[in-house]
């Protein structure tokens, strides 16, 4: 699977990294919309994440930041707006001519594809995704099993550019 994952989010990260700023500005504007249209949904979700981390004799410090409020789900909505409204510098940082006429830059451009494992952080996966959306690069996120009822939706973001997987560690390959 993420092998699957991978492939997808590297054929994401060339789309991604074509999007103009304003491009993904609207999909941040899009992302912080949905949190706040979609605020029981996701609240409800996070009932059932703490009920089951609870059960699993998760510690206090684990679900507190587990835990989702109206106000902390506000404040990620928000946090999703300011980097659709942070600027970009400039792709190219520094160039010249050569005596022979060929033009050198040195520019600034995305990873591609990034790579990022948590745990119980719901903001975290929200987070991740806007600045490598912000960035132009696709993100694999691997959050943990805490959060197995909420997952990350993209509006109007290409295939695979925010593959969320909360599987156990042989999920990801790792031992």
């Amino acid at each position: 699977m993420l092998e699957q994952m991978g492939i997808a989010a590297k054929a994401a990260s060339w789309q991604l990294a074509l999007l103009s700023s304003r491009e993904k500005n609207q999909v941040l504007e899009k992302i912080a919309d949905y949190l706040e249209a979609q605020t029981d949904d996701i609240l409800r979700a996070n009932a059932e994440d703490l009920a089951e981390a609870r059960a699993n004799g998760l510690s206090e410090a684990m679900l507190d930041r587990l835990a989702l409020t109206p106000a902390r789900l506000s404040g990620i909505a928000n946090d999703v707006r300011r980097c659709a409204i942070w600027p970009i510098r400039s792709a190219v940082i520094d160039g010249g001519l050569l005596d022979s006429g060929l033009r050198i830059e040195r520019r600034r451009v995305p990873l591609g594809v990034i790579g990022v494992i948590y745990e119980a952080r719901p903001n975290v996966t929200v987070d991740v995704a806007s600045l490598c959306l912000k960035t132009g690069n696709a993100a694999i996120l691997r959050g943990g099993k805490e959060t197995a009822h909420q997952r990350l939706h993209g509006e109007g973001d290409p295939a695979g550019a925010a593959g969320v997987r909360s599987a156990g560690r042989r999920g990801t390959g790792y031992r």
